[in-house]
């Protein structure tokens, strides 16, 4: 079987396109990169889904955090702590066996017993609460002066808000938020290793990488395939959040522009 043949029967496996059965002997090389590379689809689809929903709420929580309001600011500080005091992995195990005792009150709550749901729901809250504090720490260092400025003018509520809050805020926090994604793509590879299971072996890149070094006795191939797919995958998200980054600090002086660089440190959370 050549390579491109290969590509074609298990380039898209990990999410039920193409061959069904996983190769059992003699792997190639190929075979190893290919099936890894398949893997990475989820732990893409696992960190844009978690990333793009909890933006809003880690928005909506840095606010809760910040408000005078006791109810929303007990309640933002306790999903704080509880997303951010207890490991990823102990909350996808907990989270399974809920949505497990769940199903049996109602067949609906099967769906969330599926890793591309209920995994991206914790996924989810855990990197809105590790968000929701760095936007409120973005939240508390805006200068006063621009909220003194702002109330000169007569800009108010909603419309500070949007005009000068929101956007000083998001221009402080990005780069730690940054750092915040990096590490939430890093933290996909648990979802098949926690309670969830990989269906029919559709699972994600660490899911292949690991099945290559049990069959093969060998981690040092398959493992370094693994690290240099999110090598890539780190040096896309900094390179697309850097964009946003200059679009944000357009305004600014060049040297108070606060440029996001790649760093080997970002790699290891």
């Amino acid at each position: 079987m050549s390579c491109w043949e290969t590509i074609a029967d298990y380039g898209l496996r990990s999410v039920g396109i193409g061959e069904r059965l996983l190769p059992r002997s003699d792997f190639t090389l190929c075979q190893q990169v290919t099936l890894i590379g398949s893997g990475m689809i989820w732990n893409i689809y696992f960190g844009l889904v978690a990333l793009a929903a909890g933006f809003f709420l880690s928005i909506s929580v840095a606010m809760g955090k910040a408000s005078k309001n006791p109810l929303a600011r007990k309640a933002s500080e306790w999903f704080i702590f509880l997303f951010r005091g207890s490991p990823l992995f102990i909350q996808f195990f907990f989270a399974y066996f809920a949505f497990l005792s769940l199903k049996s009150v109602h067949p609906a709550f099967d769906l969330f017993t599926s890793a591309w749901l209920g995994a991206a729901i914790v996924l989810f809250l855990n990197t809105s609460a590790y968000a929701g504090e760095i936007f409120f720490g973005a939240l508390k260092s805006i200068p006063k002066g621009d909220l003194e400025a702002a109330d000169a003018y007569g800009i108010t509520g909603w419309h500070r808000f949007r005009r000068i809050t929101f956007p000083t805020m998001l221009r402080l926090a990005w780069p730690a938020y940054t750092n915040e994604a990096i590490f939430l793509f890093h933290a996909t590879t648990l979802v098949f290793f926690s309670g969830f299971p990989a269906w029919q072996q559709r699972g994600d890149a660490l899911y292949y990488a690991n099945y290559f070094a049990d069959k093969t006795f060998n981690p040092f191939v398959p493992y370094p395939i693994l690290a240099g797919f999110f090598i890539l995958l780190t040096l896309s998200v900094i390179g697309v959040f850097g964009l946003v980054n200059a679009h944000l600090t357009r305004h600014l002086p060049a040297e108070r522009r606060q440029k996001i660089r790649f760093r080997p440190r970002q790699l290891i959370r």
